[in-house]
């Protein structure tokens, strides 16, 4: 108990936050990103709870909306869900992430200053996490000279996403190499207890070559170029230097007990609901599949002149201007954002499905059935519930050897996974989202968001420089990956 208490002191000391009591607003207001006198023992944690709430609610604001998980409702007007975007929509994600980033540097250097590999290895790790993630998300972006204000650099170039991908993989690499899997941390650790579980170390060393998998598995197209094919194959031949992940136990995900400090990004939970319907497209989805979460992740829709529950039933996502509705459709549960609750990172089960699409590929030895069938499994069973017995009798939900089927169940899997929807559907073109006849932009799934505000005025000239080297700052336009 003493040492709980003292455990509690240590987060609490470092500013834990939520991260908002509004479902719109997703920028962490208070700047608890420095820490005089840094060690590494006492930067992981807010750089682990922090960014994990961000991206909890980069899921809640826009990966819901764009990808027709839910939408405004009754006044969707121009929003997310039509494909609506504006210069301000990634504002909050950018300032967070380079917030964020910065301590991940002063996690980096403090570890080599104390020679501890385990905290250096982490630091690469984080740092390939939220990169890549602001890679996907704009395309070219301040990288090698990013976070080094304190050596006189105000205005960073942007680096080529291909370079910042090369970059990532390979510091991947090498923190693989640098986990000393017998040594525990000298501090808390909110993914692992890496300070107390024997398997803590090793569980972050599958966590890097998971997230390596995931991001050679996001340039699939660029194999030549890069070679990506080799360094799958690299790693899934030799699970003894390159282990990942084995089951939901291992997934990357941060444990929000609701006790303080570890409180749920969301402080009101009325507020997840208000304003608010669940889409059509992912009720439909999961009633198809005979889904055993329909309760836990939404509520009935009622009939409108009986006020009677009418089973799941959502609102189309971009639905035609002037849409009249006989009913109020389903909405998401609330207890969603109530504690306790687990913001997953990176699932085993995504990992199922990347391992699914390789072997269909043929890139790496295996059943892409099993690995398929292993995914649907870990999705339903990631959120405490239970597999049922005939699942696969299902014709919806079996394995029909497409790509197109593990796509489907890699998108619910990946409910609540900050913007990981959205980066694998413009990757594939999978799922397929319907337009209902209300959808802007000529009903074109956005490429990148355009970059805030910030960069433009403060960062004049290596902006114009980025924007001109990817042919401009549009929705529309393709970053290298996927080009």
């Amino acid at each position: 108990m003493k040492k709980l208490l003292l455990n509690i002191l240590l987060i609490s000391s470092i500013g834990l936050i939520p991260v908002s009591c509004s479902r719109s607003l997703d920028e962490v207001n208070t700047d608890e990103s420095r820490i005089s006198d840094p060690a590494s023992a006492k930067l992981l944690i807010p750089i682990q709870y922090n960014m994990a709430a961000v991206n909890y609610m980069r899921a809640n604001d826009f990966t819901f909306d764009i990808m027709q998980v839910s939408l405004d409702f009754p006044n969707e007007g121009n929003s997310l869900s039509r494909y609506y975007l504006t210069e301000n929509t990634g504002t909050g994600f950018w300032n967070n992430s380079y917030k964020w980033l910065k301590q991940v540097k002063d996690l980096k250097e403090a570890a080599i200053l104390e020679n501890d590999k385990n905290y250096q290895a982490i630091a690469m790790v984080l740092n390939a996490w939220i990169y890549s993630n602001l890679t996907d998300t704009y395309g070219d972006i301040p990288f090698s000279e990013a976070s080094r204000l304190d050596e006189g650099i105000s205005q960073p170039k942007f680096d080529r996403q291909k370079d910042i991908y090369i970059k990532l993989l390979d510091e991947l690499k090498e923190a693989n190499s640098l986990f000393i899997t017998t040594k525990m941390l000298t501090g808390n650790d909110l993914f692992y207890k890496a300070e107390s579980d024997a398997n803590g170390i090793t569980n972050w060393k599958k966590f890097c070559n998971s997230l390596s998998l995931r991001l050679l598995t996001r340039i699939l197209k660029k194999n030549g170029e890069v070679n990506v094919n080799q360094r799958i194959q690299e790693i899934i031949s030799n699970p003894t230097v390159y282990p990942i992940f084995q089951n939901n136990n291992e997934s990357a995900k941060l444990n929000v007990t609701g006790v303080s400090p570890l409180l749920p990004p969301i402080a009101r939970p009325q507020d997840f609901t208000t304003g608010r319907a669940a889409s059509a497209f992912f009720v439909e989805t999961l009633k198809a599949n005979n889904d055993p979460r329909l309760a836990m992740f939404f509520s009935q829709a009622k009939d409108i002149a009986t006020n009677q529950n009418i089973g799941y039933k959502g609102a189309p996502s971009g639905y035609a201007f002037g849409t009249v509705f006989t009913y109020q459709p389903s909405n998401m549960n609330q207890n969603l954002a109530k504690a306790p609750l687990n913001i997953l990172i990176y699932p085993y089960a995504e990992l199922q499905f990347t391992l699914s699409e390789l072997a269909f590929k043929g890139i790496i030895p295996g059943s892409a059935q099993t690995y398929y069938e292993n995914g649907v499994k870990a999705t339903i069973e990631q959120w405490g519930s239970t597999m049922p017995a005939n699942y696969f009798a299902n014709a919806n939900v079996a394995y029909n050897g497409t790509l197109e089927r593990i796509m489907l169940q890699k998108y619910v899997s990946l409910f609540f996974v900050d913007q990981q929807q959205w980066f694998e559907k413009r990757r594939t073109g999978f799922p397929v989202l319907p337009n209902n006849g209300g959808l802007l932009n000529n009903g074109n799934l956005p490429q990148r968001l355009m970059y805030p505000p910030n960069p433009k005025v403060l960062n004049t000239t290596n902006y114009q420089a980025a924007v001109q080297q990817m042919g401009g700052d549009d929705i529309n336009i393709k970053m290298w990956w996927n080009q």
